[in-house]
């Protein structure tokens, strides 16, 4: 009887032991190579009690800092029946703040201590009070803010550049009169892909006057980069195409060129120098393609 007791009981806290062990994390496999949309497999419905990320592969640039820009490709499936709900592979990448506010807990926990570079993934519950009622994996690709290219040596004649420790530039005027020529001198040249005629690109740039080196215009004042189109800025549409991704490059733009709506007024016959970062290019996306996925909770 006694033995028949200890066994019960051994069975019991077995049972106990079994029910008490935590469920195994889903699995979900990412491939793919850098730059392009990943490829994710998993079996639907896809059940998370709570969020999970892990590192695809580590970035080797530089380490995000805790409330500065990053700028994001995303990947984002309903998990239910893994099915696409928004990416910006066709589109453009994502600049945001890496700060809880701007990210949500998850994503911000997501991206915090990683390096540009990296490909992350991310397992989200279904949640009733964020922006979806459903599962979600996501495969987020981490991109430079800055030019990340090889040092190229200027010709005589432009001004001189400096940055400052976040990359942000400034010039040293030459004293001298300007060429009537567009002026196109790469700074760095990166490795990326080429641009093409009527892309959609993603930069960091400060305009400057010729004359006295002042900037007029720039994203590094928040340092969060600008998405637009090529065929909005006539100048900038003759002098990138086939300049390539990861570079910086001056611009010299003569008056006779045509700006932005919002420069050419107060700029109207003066020589003009852009200093641009090219972080990406993409050719036009459909009206409903390439939407934010990575708001907030």
């Amino acid at each position: 009887m006694r033995r028949l007791v200890a066994a019960c009981a051994a069975a019991a806290l077995l049972l106990v032991g079994c029910a008490s062990q935590e469920p195994e994390p889903p699995e979900v496999v990412v491939s793919g190579d850098a730059g392009q949309a990943p490829t994710v497999t998993y079996r639907t419905p896809l059940r998370v009690a709570e969020p999970l990320h892990e590192v695809v592969w580590e970035g080797t640039g530089p380490a995000l800092e805790d409330g500065r820009p990053v700028l994001l490709d995303f990947w984002l499936e309903d998990a239910s029946d893994a099915t696409l709900v928004k990416e910006s592979y066709s589109s453009s990448p994502t600049p945001r703040l890496l700060t809880e506010e701007d990210l949500g807990k998850d994503l911000y926990a997501t991206l915090s201590g990683q390096r540009v570079g990296a490909r992350l993934l991310q397992i989200s519950p279904a949640s009733d009070i964020g922006a979806s009622s459903y599962p979600t994996v996501t495969v987020l690709d981490v991109l430079p803010v800055r030019a990340d290219g090889e040092p190229v040596e200027p010709r005589e004649g432009v001004p001189a550049v400096s940055l400052d420790d976040d990359g942000a530039p400034s010039i040293t005027p030459t004293g001298t009169e300007p060429t009537a020529d567009l002026v196109v001198q790469p700074l760095l040249r990166g490795t990326g892909p080429q641009v093409s005629q009527g892309d959609v690109v993603t930069v960091q740039f400060t305009g400057f006057v010729w004359a006295t080196g002042e900037p007029f215009d720039s994203t590094w004042t928040t340092g969060s980069p600008s998405t637009f189109s090529l065929d909005d800025v006539p100048a900038w549409s003759e002098a990138l195409v086939e300049q390539t991704v990861g570079s910086q490059v001056m611009l010299v733009v003569p008056p006779s060129y045509a700006l932005r709506a919002t420069q050419s007024e107060e700029l109207a016959g003066q020589t003009i120098v852009f200093v641009i970062d090219l972080l990406a290019t993409r050719a036009p996306a459909s009206d409903d393609a390439g939407d934010d996925a990575t708001g907030g909770e």
